[in-house]
């Protein structure tokens, strides 16, 4: 009896390591498809000389059949490659099944990091690559990380805060931008 007793409890404890193995590996907590988040509009919030806020929409869309809570945020947003601005948020925000939401966050930036945008712009450059990368924290999902790439508009973007750069619609031509990369 103890033998069968030993054999029953090593292929239980087998089976286990093995799904606890094959969900590491998934990389995502109860095979759920990572959210997506997205940049969808910035605007000055305040500033002076040394640090500028500003606040941030992100949209976030849920793929998956099951919503998602999100009890709060970090990350890091890059301009042309070079870190801009850092932001986190502890907003709880429920994400609907297969729909999409939109949490406003504050970030900051400093004076070093907007002379180095302006030095773009003074080589010609009207375009930003940008990059948003962070973590959305869940509770019971326990995170999930994520990494968004795009362009916008430099000119329009700086534009927006100080006043002579606006090239809105009707002064030039706009290539066609997805509403959550328009700034």
């Amino acid at each position: 009896m103890t033998l069968t007793f030993r054999r029953s409890f090593i292929r239980r404890l087998f089976a286990g390591g093995s799904l606890l193995m094959l969900a590491g590996c998934a990389g995502l907590p109860l095979g759920l498809d990572k959210p997506e988040v997205a940049i969808a509009g910035i605007r000055l919030l305040d500033g002076n000389l040394f640090e500028q806020r500003f606040v941030l929409t992100l949209r976030i869309t849920n793929p998956n059949r099951v919503e998602i809570p999100i009890e709060g945020l970090s990350f890091d947003l890059d301009l042309n490659e070079q870190p801009f601005a850092k932001g986190v948020s502890n907003r709880a925000l429920v994400v609907p099944r297969l729909g999409e939401a939109t949490m406003e966050v504050t970030v900051s930036t400093g004076l070093n990091a907007w002379l180095k945008q302006f030095g773009e712009l003074g080589k010609g450059r009207d375009k930003a690559d940008y990059r948003v990368r962070g973590r959305l924290v869940t509770g019971s999902l326990g995170g999930f990380d994520f990494d968004r790439r795009g362009q916008l508009d430099l000119g329009r973007l700086l534009g927006r805060f100080g006043g002579r750069l606006d090239n809105g619609p009707g002064k030039g031509s706009e290539p066609a931008l997805p509403p959550s990369e328009r700034f």
